[in-house]
């Protein structure tokens, strides 16, 4: 083959890598809600050197300076925005960087810098208390760990519900960290880890049943002969014990009634939901609350939204770097091998940060269609806030009104929360699945849930309504759907059976 060939081939394959890392750092920074980007990008501009913020950008107004281009173009310095020591820490940073580099002569681009944007907005938080996932992760602090395992915890940590449980199995949790974070685990890998949440306090958090929820917490109890008889029942009588029947359970275990009674009073003290014992809050509601869109619904009915920016710094390249470049570039005809060796090392950086920037860029633009999009199917609920105007809505209906992949707008709805005039809710909210009825009309599973819901709700306590009389009520409101149905969509919303509500 060629020698011409051969390099052309090493371009075309260098320039797919670079896609690719391209690509998974836009797919990560969609990944992270408003708080974590600001972490993102802090410790972005702590490794490179290259990468600065700045003031008094224009929204809106992007230059990039592509090769070949003309250096004058570039933006003044903003010498009031940085202070001379943090000038001379980032020029003594480069000096020391460019004297230990090692690189072969090479014919090198000309590359200038760009900028990037910033929509400034006050960071709006809600509520005091630190989310039951922070102290899990503080708590993940203290264990020595590879970092594999910290990326595998930090995914177990952020997939656990409310009550503090994952219910999702472990091969889901392993494709879904190989499509969202590129990390190829086994599930062993994950059983593993999760072993080590489930040491977390409380105890039961990471369970994947309530029957291994409870058994996580009798296993803490120091070793006594109430300890092996509550054991007894969780793996042996688990459903006499869900639905209380306690007569049972005392004769198959053989036990008096002053034994039967310290054993239920013993087993009245675990706790289902682990995950509301953190905190002051229950569950998800537990968190500092950052929106990372501001909905605003006028009289007439229109919506609108923005960004919220917060924190989120405006980022450009650095001046220094874009002004050693320019010292480089009018004297390319003279290059000694060291200073190529500088201007590689320049290049690289230059290269990170504008990239960098491109992808903060997309992400705002990626978040900011499928706000759209959402706006535009769901728009009836923004407009009165009832739960029964919310449509059915999968991520193929955001992904085609968007062009972008059901993948992205999986990121995007993760983790990422809307304020609104009727509350602020995490984006997912607004995703049912469609419930297609015997006539082929399709409804919102979150709208009979709702409807569900408001009349169990409304029910004498005295006389709860079983599933056969919850079916009947809901095909007298237009919901006409299975008994089977009615108990799947009851303990989804954590109601139990109509014994079990007197």
């Amino acid at each position: 083959m060629a020698q011409s060939q051969i390099q052309e081939q090493l371009q075309q394959q260098k320039q797919g890598q670079m896609f690719s890392h391209q690509q998974l750092l836009q797919a990560s920074l969609v990944e992270l809600p408003l708080t974590q980007l600001v972490d993102r990008i802090n410790t972005e501009m702590n490794d490179n050197p290259a990468l600065e913020s700045e003031t008094g950008y224009d929204y809106g107004e992007t230059t990039d300076y592509q090769d070949g281009g003309d250096y004058n173009d570039a933006p003044e310095a903003q010498d009031d925005f940085e202070s001379r020591s943090e000038r001379e820490e980032r020029q003594s940073a480069l000096d020391e960087a460019l004297s230990n580099l090692g690189r072969d002569d090479e014919d090198l681009p000309v590359y200038h810098g760009g900028s990037a944007f910033a929509d400034e907005r006050e960071e709006m938080v809600y509520g005091e208390s630190v989310s039951f996932y922070d102290q899990l992760k503080e708590q993940m602090g203290e264990l020595d760990m590879t970092e594999r395992q910290r990326d595998i915890m930090e995914y177990l940590i952020g997939s656990l519900d409310d009550d503090g449980l994952l219910r999702k199995p472990l091969d889901a949790v392993c494709e879904e960290l190989a499509i969202y974070h590129n990390l190829d685990v086994s599930e062993q890998e994950v059983a593993q880890t999760l072993e080590l949440l489930q040491g977390f306090d409380p105890a039961g958090i990471g369970a994947r049943t309530l029957q291994e929820c409870l058994l996580l917490q009798i296993a803490r109890r120091s070793p006594s002969r109430v300890r092996e008889l509550m054991q007894r029942v969780v793996n042996n009588h688990f459903d006499e014990f869900t639905k209380k029947h306690w007569d049972k359970i005392q004769a198959a275990l053989g036990i008096n009634d002053a034994q039967a009674e310290a054993l239920f009073r013993e087993l009245r003290k675990l706790n289902p939901r682990p995950g509301a014992s953190l905190g002051e809050t229950v569950g998800r509601s537990m968190q500092q609350i950052t929106p990372d869109f501001i909905v605003d619904t006028q009289d007439d009915g229109t919506v609108t939204f923005v960004l919220n920016n917060g924190e989120v710094p405006e980022l450009k390249v650095s001046q220094s770097f874009i002004d050693s470049m320019e010292e480089y570039q009018q004297n390319k005809e003279n290059l000694s091998r060291q200073t190529k060796e500088a201007l590689l090392y320049i290049k690289k950086k230059v290269d990170a940060a504008q990239n960098f920037i491109e992808a903060v860029k997309m992400r705002r633009h990626t978040l900011s269609i499928t706000m759209h999009a959402i706006i535009q199917l769901q728009h009836q609920f923004f407009v009165d806030g009832d739960e029964a105007s919310l449509r059915p809505m999968i991520l193929r209906d955001v992904a085609e009104k968007t062009g972008l992949d059901p993948s992205t707008i999986s990121r995007v709805s993760n983790s990422k929360y809307a304020q609104t005039r009727w509350g602020t809710f995490p984006l997912r909210h607004f995703f049912s699945d469609a419930y297609v009825t015997e006539s082929g009309e399709a409804m919102s599973t979150r709208k009979i849930k709702a409807v569900l819901r408001e009349i169990i709700d409304a029910e004498d306590k005295r006389k709860p309504l079983s599933d056969d009389v919850l079916k009947e009520e809901l095909g007298r409101r237009g919901f006409p759907i299975a008994r089977r149905t009615v108990a799947k969509y009851r303990e989804q919303l954590g109601i139990p059976i109509a014994r079990l509500r007197k």
